[in-house]
């Protein structure tokens, strides 16, 4: 079942992280724990990046967003601040309550603690932005037909998702360059994480990375066509979703 929750600020350790580097310019280690992976750390700084210092894919996507815009998960407003420099409208929204309130301290005039999926959500858009690998709260594959029942809700009839993602399967490659995956287990992009900053522990939570072939599919199968925009240095790619 696709996450319909709200953060508490015990329960935030990626807000409190960027709390912590807006308020004092430094911030401790974000750790991130996978069952699937060994202990990995996101760098608190680059959640603060300018549009000068983001990826080439973000900054594209930051160029075709147009109209009224939704910053889905949208973290420390980074993304929301470089469309509002350039005269854009948007709307940011993120299910941490910290994060939330660091967006408002940066400037960013419209920002509220919501998760895209609540039923009570209902507004409209004509672009939804969904950015650093923004496919992954989806959560797992089985989610996307109420992801994208979602998107209808929320999108203009001529609107377009622009959401970036992954294809994870090079963490599956031999020496010879063949790929090994067991296409009898659960899709390779569905990952399990779980943050922890300081001594505030996040709960476990579901995480969809997902290749352009399989995003096509579902999309077609539930009335969005795909459209690939730009491929990164590292699997990883731009897409606009759009209605068929």
């Amino acid at each position: 079942m696709i996450n319909t929750n709200l953060l508490s600020a015990g329960k935030d350790p990626m807000g409190a992280a960027i709390a912590d580097y807006h308020k004092h310019h430094k911030a401790g280690r974000l750790r991130v724990f996978s069952s699937l992976f060994d202990e990995d750390e996101i760098p608190v700084k680059e959640l603060f990046r300018t549009e000068k210092q983001m990826p080439i894919l973000e900054r594209t996507a930051l160029e075709m967003a147009s109209g009224k815009i939704l910053d889905v998960g949208a973290g420390s407003g980074c993304h929301s601040l470089a469309l509002q420099e350039a005269g854009k409208n948007v709307h940011a929204i993120d299910i941490s309550p910290l994060s939330v309130e660091v967006m408002q301290q940066r400037g960013v005039h419209t920002v509220t603690q919501t998760n895209l999926f609540d039923k009570c959500f209902c507004n409209s858009y004509d672009t939804i932005l969904m950015l650093m690998n923004g496919s992954g709260i989806i959560g797992k594959l089985e989610n996307l037909p109420e992801f994208f029942l979602k998107m209808k809700l929320l999108l203009h009839p001529d609107g377009c998702i622009l959401m970036d993602s992954s294809d994870l399967r090079y963490l599956f490659e031999e020496e010879d360059g063949s790929i090994v995956i067991d296409l009898a287990g659960d899709y390779y992009g569905e990952i399990d994480f779980r943050m922890q900053y300081k001594d505030i522990q996040g709960d476990s939570f579901d995480w969809l990375y997902i290749d352009f072939e399989t995003l096509s599919h579902y999309a077609a199968e539930n009335g969005f066509k795909t459209e690939l925009i730009k491929e990164g240095k590292h699997y990883d790619y731009l897409a606009r979703l759009s209605f068929q």
